[in-house]
């Protein structure tokens, strides 16, 4: 009886070291899962200010390119092109008379 006793203890001692390393590993496991959480909401927030950063520049490329399409059709005006033609080059009609100031 007492051999028997000695089995059924060691089996016991056994089954209770099995059940700590189980319950290590599920703990370990756990520990990793909540570490792995941290870092991908981390990037998530990264990801989520480099979009916002990327909305804004394309905000305001859409703004510039507006901004040229405006200047491109005030560009080819008749009016853009005379005040361009007097300005740059000096030019004037021919039954036109140009005044100047002395500087």
């Amino acid at each position: 009886m007492a051999r028997r006793q000695r089995v059924a203890y060691r089996k016991r001692q056994q089954n209770r070291f099995s059940m700590f390393l189980a319950t290590l590993v599920v703990v370990l496991i756990l520990v990793l899962v909540g570490v792995k959480s941290i870092e991908l909401r981390d990037k998530i927030d990264q990801k989520r200010t480099e979009a916002a950063q990327l909305e804004a520049q394309i905000e305001a490329e859409m703004q510039r390119t507006l901004e040229i399409e405006a200047l491109g059709k005030e560009v080819q005006t008749k009016g853009y092109i005379e005040d361009v033609a007097r300005e740059k080059l000096g030019l004037v009609y021919e039954d036109e008379i140009l005044f100047k100031q002395d500087e």
